[in-house]
């Protein structure tokens, strides 16, 4: 045999050892990429517990947002589609009119279109909103509670520790997973929420 054809096999020796390295480094990727995964799929967000939520208007000013990361979401499959809502007019209007003076959010972030009689939509533009839970505070009082507050997670910086979480007298802000962000609302999984952004 020839010193060309000696150099190209390998003997039984170069190839365990070989094989014990690819094996080794096989492991150790496929552990890192295990963790890697964990890791991401465990990654926790801020959210707000909506039973436990009393819209006291900490949110506005305590987040590092401004405006602030909490925004109202409205569950359109529960609202009534009231030609009176108590999350849109204020207590004791005496014209169902869009006009300023007659609306709870004091920054216009409730639209309100007519529908057909008597039933009206109304939508919340996510720009406007500061997340100051009086819509969602008046539409508990006096309607079937279709506006809560959320922490919006496009806007939010998922800090280490949150500043709302801080000031929040009823402690209804806590991480949840990254995977599930929006389902402490003790409602339907398949309800359909939405705000304008």
């Amino acid at each position: 045999m020839g010193t060309e054809e000696h150099k190209d096999k390998m003997s039984r020796r170069d190839f365990l050892r070989k094989s014990m390295r690819l094996t080794i480094l096989l492991g150790v990727g496929g552990l890192a990429g295990s963790l890697l995964s964990k890791s991401m799929a465990g990654k926790m967000v801020w959210q707000i517990d909506t039973k436990k939520c009393t819209q006291c208007g900490r949110c506005t000013t305590e987040c590092i947002k401004k405006p602030s990361a909490v925004k109202c979401f409205h569950a359109y499959d529960m609202c009534g589609y009231c030609d009176l809502c108590g999350g849109y007019f204020r207590p004791g209007v005496k014209d169902l009119t869009t006009a300023a003076e007659n609306q709870l959010c004091p920054t216009s972030a409730i639209t309100r279109k007519f529908i057909e009689e008597p039933f009206f939509e109304y939508d919340i533009d996510a720009d406007l909103c500061i997340g100051c839970g009086k819509c969602v505070k008046g539409c508990g009082a006096f309607g079937n509670g279709s506006l809560q507050l959320q922490i919006d997670q496009s806007i939010c910086d998922n800090c280490n520790e949150c500043a709302i979480t801080r000031a929040c007298p009823s402690q209804a802000i806590s991480r949840v997973e990254s995977t599930e962000p929006y389902l402490m609302l003790g409602l339907r999984d398949d309800i359909t929420w939405k705000n304008k952004s």
